[in-house]
């Protein structure tokens, strides 16, 4: 494929996958062997910024490029939901929950609690988030030591806590002189790449020339090459989040026309695409990456399940949901309670929620679910008493074919594009 995303490697070698797990039980294996969490911790869980701290660059070379990447989502896309994301796909591109630069630089003696991660979960990006220069540097300068593969900074959130009293998020997109300062004073801090997500536009700024002139200010100015555009406006006043995700409307023409008039930047898209042939139908009509939100979330086995095969013509993970469950049971027993009563039973199980969405014993398995929550102690126990409504043919399937999506979801966008973008210096010299 001819893929623009500069210092990225798509060679890869596939090492043949080999399980340990035992076969033909009828139910999860319940007597998994478990090391102290002292020994998870040194080994397997939580020791990225142990095992790699040495090398940035080589952090990426072995990855194929983000034509993949699940969003990051506040109160979502935590540890144990990448942690399971990784189980089901290798190549997906995995993204933190925004972390504020305030947050890290206040919390510097306690940081594993917000950026530690299992050395499994690469290629994963952090998402920062702040109005304060110092602030941002200070901060990724702090995570350097947990070697993320990119720094990500939030111009898209249109949260009030965010955008309102933190003067952050989707309105730096009214500030791209700041932006652009701000992605300058990352990448000094840095070793790797540095990338904006946004929005379309900002209330009344909502025209595709300012947001070429946001993308041509940071660019210009800044280390910046690589954008992801979730393709609709975001509204300040008067709507919640919930409702920014689906009110204003999205633009995907705006996105496609940045491709055509910023040939030497990378762009990935991002908003309303929430299937595998969705994914391939974006691609295939130019962008460069596609990132997608709570689809994956809310149907992780079919989505992520696929991404290998489909998107990156890859081996899959050849894991069934048993085995899937097994791993991640060893995972959420070594981290329950690491910060005192943090995290819980239902924290670590909640991103498995969703992972026999539309399956049969699903609607049991989640009424289960919610009376275990109320006693078991660990994830192992909480399987033991959930896991009855789940038929064996279920846990022990493969992945099967992708949900079909709409195709032609991008058929007529070239039809649609806005006029070319001209520079202000462009402008001018037409105009004299």
């Amino acid at each position: 494929m001819n893929m623009k995303f500069p210092g990225y490697s798509i060679s890869l070698s596939f090492s043949p996958l080999t399980s340990n797990f035992i076969k033909n039980t009828p139910r999860l294996q319940v007597s998994i062997s478990r090391r102290s969490p002292r020994s998870l911790c040194t080994s397997r869980f939580f020791c990225a910024k142990r095992q790699l701290n040495d090398k940035h660059e080589a952090v990426a070379k072995g990855y194929l490029p983000p034509w993949f990447s699940v969003a990051p989502m506040m109160d979502w896309t935590d540890n144990h939901y990448r942690t399971l994301a990784r189980l089901i796909s290798k190549h997906a591109w995995l993204y933190t929950e925004m972390l504020a630069a305030e947050t890290i630089v206040h919390q510097k003696d306690n940081l594993d609690r917000f950026l530690a991660y299992s050395p499994e979960q690469h290629p994963i990006v952090l998402q920062i988030g702040g109005s304060n220069v110092e602030r941002l540097a200070k901060a990724t300068e702090l995570a350097n030591a947990y070697c993320y593969d990119e720094i990500n900074l939030n111009c898209g959130c249109p949260s009030p806590r965010v955008a309102g009293h933190g003067s952050f998020g989707v309105r730096l997109m009214l500030d791209p002189k700041f932006v652009a300062e701000a992605m300058s004073a990352i990448a000094s801090s840095t070793n790797v790449p540095v990338t904006v997500k946004c929005r379309i536009g900002v209330d009344d700024h909502d025209s595709y020339d300012e947001l070429c002139d946001f993308i041509f200010n940071v660019s210009s100015l800044s280390p910046t090459k690589h954008f992801i555009i979730h393709s609709r406006k975001a509204l300040l006043n008067g709507i919640s989040p919930a409702e920014n995700r689906s009110i204003p409307p999205l633009k995907y023409e705006y996105f496609y026309g940045l491709l055509r008039d910023f040939p030497d930047l990378t762009f990935t898209i991002n908003g309303g695409i929430a299937s595998v042939d969705e994914v391939i139908a974006a691609r295939e009509a130019g962008a460069h990456g596609v990132m997608i939100g709570r689809a994956a979330f809310y149907n992780p086995w079919n989505i992520l399940g696929h991404v290998d095969t489909a998107i990156y013509g890859a081996p899959s993970c050849g894991l069934t949901r048993r085995q899937v469950l097994e791993k991640y049971i060893v995972y959420g027993d070594s981290v329950l309670g690491k910060y005192g009563h943090k995290p819980t039973v239902r924290d670590i199980v909640k991103p498995l929620l969703n992972l026999f969405h539309s399956a049969p014993g699903n609607g049991q398995w989640k009424r289960n679910a919610d009376a275990a929550f109320r006693n078991c102690m660990t994830i192992q126990s909480f399987f033991e008493e959930t896991l009855e409504a789940i038929p064996d043919s279920v846990l022990d399937s493969p992945v099967s074919e992708p949900s079909p999506g709409r195709t032609d979801l991008f058929a007529n966008v070239d039809s649609l594009l806005p006029p070319p973008y001209k520079t202000r210096e462009e402008a001018i010299v037409i105009c004299a």
